[in-house]
């Protein structure tokens, strides 16, 4: 498991997004352009977002950050403070966004162990 466990600085992130009945797609469309231009940042590893299989209205968006610091450098730039205010539109979501930040434990193999 050399890389991984506790002492490993790279960061998950977890986002449960509920788009409002009938505006998923509005929803997508907000996160297209965040998406494209954080794949850029140095330290992203992974940002793809997800659609629940059993409900078409719930996202899901996972990320993996080479670090803390990457992840806080991300927070600042101007495609998330965009995206941020395309979400927070009246109306277009049906709850605020549920967000979980984690750290890989990394148990078993190094492929299979993470989300790396």
């Amino acid at each position: 498991m050399t890389g991984y466990g506790p002492g490993m600085s790279e960061v998950v992130g977890v986002v449960h997004v509920r788009a409002a009945e009938g505006r998923v797609d509005e929803v997508v469309t907000a996160f297209t352009t965040c998406l494209i231009k954080t794949h850029e940042e140095e330290g992203c590893l992974t940002y793809a977002l997800h659609r629940d299989a059993s409900d078409p209205n719930h996202l899901v968006l996972v990320e993996r950050w080479r670090s803390q610091s990457d992840l806080d450098a991300h927070m600042t730039q101007p495609h998330v403070a965009d995206l941020f205010a395309a979400v927070g539109a009246p109306g277009l979501l049906a709850a605020a966004p549920e967000i979980t930040f984690l750290s890989p434990l990394g148990i078993g193999t190094e492929t299979k162990g993470t989300l790396g």
